[in-house]
């Protein structure tokens, strides 16, 4: 849906560019959910053939505590199958967190990140939706309360879009049995740095677990590293400083390393500098695109060698941006080293290894020229 999104952008910048698009042009949103359907059930199968290829056994099953060492899993069809085993992993990842005080969210809503205010969304403040109904065709009719004004209003739109987040698929997993201690606000296991839980041979990894970035990723490399201590005599921990991400909005938003603010609290403000920078993408100067946003910033040490703790991009491509300066910010790399760097021309990235106007100078960060 992101890259359905970035397109839409692209054929308004094409005219730009001297390409010539018949109007109107329209989007249709079945076709794209079908495509992303087809491609989620595409990944699925590829999981089961590889499980078959390492002979591993796959139970398509709902699974829940029996006891310590045995989990119980139902399949559709209602037959039950006891496992047991020495050691247990739990990574049943999360779940959308419909708004269930809202009637016929669950039924009729799927879930989509919100878009922002200045592509043209527009927000009914101080709204609070109360039902959801089928309408005429395929249309969904919204019923809400104005809480200013102490009304009910209603409208019918195309689309419901929830963006509520997600909880841990833990509810159902009988863990109160067994002795696995959770988080009673986020519902989330809590582990030590060896995932293990409260309970020494059952371990989880992924967004289950309390105090863990809730990325693919991340999980995966959990899940490897465990593997080899439980089978392969290794000793070696997950790592969770400096792990990139990205928030894939249409203007994307990509980081590594610590924020200003967590910087700030574990070193103090006299101890951090903060390089910034706006910046315009070269490909919104012909298309005339606001780059207003377009924003990246640099936390570093003051003292000593000047390591870099954090990296903070807004922009274009801040997920292949942010990944390769992951690998130096994971290896300690300094501000000076960076500064010793030559950039790639033209190119958003290279404006990170021209930072030089700090946030305590008070000076305009905007950047001019090539």
């Amino acid at each position: 849906m992101h890259q359905a999104a970035l397109l839409g952008g692209a054929l308004k910048d094409a005219q730009h560019y001297g390409w010539s698009i018949a109007h109107p042009v329209h989007h249709n949103w079945s076709v794209m959910a079908q495509a992303v359907q087809n491609y989620v059930k595409s990944l699925n199968w590829g999981h089961r053939v590889q499980l078959q290829d390492k002979k591993v056994k796959y139970f398509n099953m709902k699974g829940s505590f029996s006891d310590s060492h045995t989990v119980c899993g139902i399949a559709k069809g209602g037959k039950e199958t006891a496992l047991t085993a020495e050691n247990i992993v739990i990574a049943t990842g999360g779940r959308p967190k419909y708004p269930t005080h809202i009637t016929g969210a669950l039924e009729y809503g799927i879930t989509i990140t919100e878009h922002m205010e200045s592509y043209g969304t527009k927000f009914l403040k101080k709204c609070v939706p109360t039902k959801v109904e089928k309408s005429e065709g395929s249309r969904l009719q919204i019923t809400w309360r104005n809480t200013d004004l102490g009304t009910e209003e209603t409208d019918s739109f195309d689309t419901v879009m929830w963006a509520v987040g997600r909880v841990p698929d833990t509810e159902t997993l009988n863990l109160e049995t067994v002795g696995v201690k959770t988080n009673s606000e986020t519902g989330k296991i809590i582990v030590d740095a060896s995932e293990a839980t409260s309970v020494p041979h059952i371990y989880a990894i992924g967004d289950i677990t309390e105090g863990r970035p809730e990325l693919t990723p991340t999980a995966i490399a959990a899940g490897k590293l465990l593997a080899r201590r439980l089978f392969g005599h290794s000793s070696e921990l997950m790592d969770y400083d400096n792990v990139p991400t990205t928030v894939f909005t249409p203007l994307e938003y990509g980081c590594v390393g610590l924020s200003e603010e967590k910087a700030v609290q574990c070193y103090g403000s006299d101890n951090v500098e903060v390089f910034h920078a706006y910046y315009k993408p070269l490909e919104f100067t012909v298309a005339e695109r606001d780059a207003a946003q377009c924003y990246m910033k640099m936390v570093c040490l003051r003292e000593r060698e000047q390591r870099i703790l954090g990296l903070h991009f807004i922009g274009p491509n801040a997920g292949e941006v942010i990944q390769g300066f992951a690998l130096g910010i994971k290896c300690g790399a300094t501000y000076p080293q960076l500064m010793k760097t030559i950039g790639i021309h033209p190119t958003c990235a290279e404006e990170i290894t021209k930072l030089h106007i700090t946030k305590r100078s008070g000076l305009d960060a905007t950047v001019t020229g090539c």
